[in-house]
């Protein structure tokens, strides 16, 4: 894809974002990718190409089953995926769709991260649809606690309360989406929105396809910032394939000021 293709869908893209008065963004782990955490296979790039020690697939390892019959290898991972992400600032285009909410009359965010950095750069409107990797909850009692990183948590944490062992408030594979943020999106989707951007997501998961698809049918602007082709690049009215700091800082410099 020639620079020039590339400046003409950033320009139609910057149009768009400033012509919205709501907006949907929809993101993947390609935004959290300038703030320094890998883009994990499933969750995740840190286990690219290769099975855990165990000998199974990351997404076993990280499985809802795992977890009830083998807790400890599930939480080597977790812990591992914490520490990879510790201490990382949310980036520019966080902050970009931060200030965004700030001007518009409406703008939601739907992240597959875990990582909170949305939240972290000021936005409001989030619906997490796979949980968030700083809240913690027991699996047996109602205890649950925010924690800011996993440094003072042992290998396998169990509960202050009743003992029990504690997990991550996050969507394993194999677990179903939390009812409260499903409902959210299907609440928001409903009201409608004037524009749906895709940042950063391998647009796998029907869920994340499906606000981008619907508007495309519904004759609704959608825009893709993404270095590259995915399932619904295609689909959208402009693909812009840049990174997501890079995209969200030149369509920021034709609109809001960041503070």
């Amino acid at each position: 894809m020639n620079d020039a293709t590339t400046s003409a869908a950033l320009r139609g893209a910057t149009e768009l974002v400033q012509r919205a008065s709501s907006i949907l963004f929809v993101t993947g782990a390609g935004i959290s990718a300038d703030s320094g955490l890998p883009t994990y296979r499933g969750v995740g790039g840190l286990y690219e190409g290769s099975d855990t020690d165990e000998g199974v697939p990351i997404e076993r390892a990280l499985s809802g089953e795992m977890f009830r019959q083998r807790p400890a290898i599930t939480w080597k991972y977790i812990h591992q995926i914490e520490r990879a992400g510790r201490g990382a600032q949310p980036n520019d285009a966080h902050r970009v769709i931060a200030q965004l909410e700030r001007d518009k009359d409406r703008v939601f965010v739907l992240t597959q991260n875990v990582d909170g950095l949305h939240r972290a750069a000021g936005s409001r409107n989030v619906i997490e649809i796979h949980g968030n990797v700083h809240g913690l909850l027991c699996s047996a009692c109602a205890w649950e606690q925010r924690v800011e990183s996993y440094a003072g948590l042992g290998a396998l944490p169990t509960c202050p309360q009743c003992g029990a062992v504690i997990r991550p408030r996050v969507v394993l594979f194999g677990e179903m989406l939390p009812d409260v943020a499903v409902r959210a999106l299907y609440r928001e989707l409903e009201r409608g929105f004037d524009l749906v951007v895709s940042i950063g997501t391998s647009s796998l998961f029907p869920y994340i396809v499906m606000p981008v698809v619907e508007a495309a049918r519904g004759g609704r602007p959608t825009v893709e910032i993404n270095p590259a082709t995915t399932d619904i690049s295609d689909v959208v009215t402009h693909h812009v394939r840049l990174g997501a700091a890079v995209a969200m800082r030149a369509i920021a410099g034709a609109g809001p000021n960041l503070r």
